[in-house]
């Protein structure tokens, strides 16, 4: 990809120039003060993101690796309930799958859950509930908040993939009674992708199973966090914790709640570009508030397919994302997290009208709706 290409799907986010340069820091003592430094500054802005009082650790591994933390430290054979309701809620399902016995609440993809289909599944006698917050395959937030009260009132521990939505959309972690929450750090925190910061809450750590697995052992890595220096058990990946500390530290200079309030500025002015542009918005949902705030998913145009239209987009300059398993060539979607600001939303919508005028369909004034969202 040249560096003129601007990425705007659902993750990884461009990276801005200071963490790139700190990334390019020499290589340190991964067991040195020098290193606990990095990682409780990171833990610290972490907790904020998180909005939690619980242990935050971060983990050399993607967000599935955090997904699969929490289920592999918790589940031995138990039964536990998995909302799928898109892809990576059907992952959260494999992975349960793997170390006990899921018990699915599923849907079409894009479509709404049903509490009642939740507290019926509940009902059975459950470990644990999983859930994806931000699905971000379909462009739609889950309700998070109901989900945790039923996971209280049925006494299963609630784990969250907050992976997407966690940095842009507001998710009081401890508020909601989430036992265990996921960040992927190429999400809302525009920071590098390989690591995955995970929320562990006090009822969560008197759960945990006696055998855990060897890498993701989270108890390991809360023995070795609360070592002078701070630590992790295994070598991490120095030069990721790099960017996450630099990308953190601007985080905290724009304030978490200024930078929910930016995605979802943008993400409003997605909406009304695409309401202007009579594409229409998938899934359809009656609130709005269940639209994602860091990424939209849209139906193809007619006539059109993935091919031509990604293709006419990234002949622009411009880099979006389509459907994934069924849903491609139906569907595509346009990521706005990070650093995105009005800027990168414009030019977006300007190569998105062009490349469909190309495309022989009509579909004009995004630009004009998305600036007047903006103001």
């Amino acid at each position: 990809m040249s560096s003129e290409e601007l990425l705007m799907i659902p993750g990884p986010v461009p990276l801005h120039p200071r963490v790139l340069k700190a990334m390019s820091r020499p290589m340190i003592n991964h067991r040195s003060p020098e290193f606990a430094k990095i990682l409780d500054k990171c833990v610290s802005v972490l907790k904020d993101a998180f909005q939690t009082k619980n242990d935050v650790l971060v983990l050399s591994g993607s967000g599935t690796a955090g997904m699969e933390a929490a289920i592999s430290n918790v589940v031995k054979g138990d039964n536990v309930v998995t909302i799928v309701n898109g892809k990576f809620g059907e992952r959260f399902k494999e992975i349960v799958a793997l170390y006990g016995n899921p018990i699915p609440v599923e849907y079409e993809w894009g479509s709404p859950i049903e509490l009642n289909d939740v507290e019926d599944a509940l009902e059975k006698g459950v470990s644990a509930i999983t859930m994806v917050h931000n699905e971000t395959s379909v462009g739609m937030l889950n309700p998070a908040k109901e989900v945790g009260a039923l996971a209280r009132k049925y006494d299963a521990l609630f784990i969250m993939d907050g992976i997407s939505s966690i940095g842009g959309v507001d998710v009081p972690v401890d508020k909601w009674g989430v036992d265990i929450a996921i960040i992927g750090s190429q999400k809302c925190l525009a920071a590098p992708p390989g690591l995955a910061a995970i929320a562990v809450s006090e009822r969560a750590w008197e759960r945990m199973k006696a055998k855990s697995p060897y890498y993701l052992d989270l108890k390991a890595y809360r023995k070795y966090a609360a070592k002078e220096p701070a630590q992790t058990p295994y070598t991490p990946a120095v030069p990721l914790f790099f960017g996450l500390h630099e990308a953190l530290r601007m985080v905290k200079e724009e304030g978490i709640h200024e930078r929910i309030e930016r995605h979802r500025k943008c993400a409003e002015a997605v909406r009304k570009a695409m309401d202007a542009m009579d594409l229409q918005l998938f899934p359809r949902l009656n609130d709005i508030s269940r639209y994602s705030n860091t990424v939209s998913a849209m139906v193809m145009p007619d006539g059109i397919d993935d091919k031509q239209l990604r293709g006419g987009m990234k002949k622009r300059g411009v880099l979006i994302a389509g459907g994934q398993a069924h849903l491609k060539d139906k569907i595509f979607r346009i990521g706005h997290m990070g650093n995105v600001s009005a800027k990168e939303i414009l030019t977006t919508l300007e190569a998105l009208e062009s490349t469909l005028s190309e495309l022989g369909v009509k579909a004009e004034g995004g630009v004009v709706a998305a600036k007047e969202a903006f103001g």
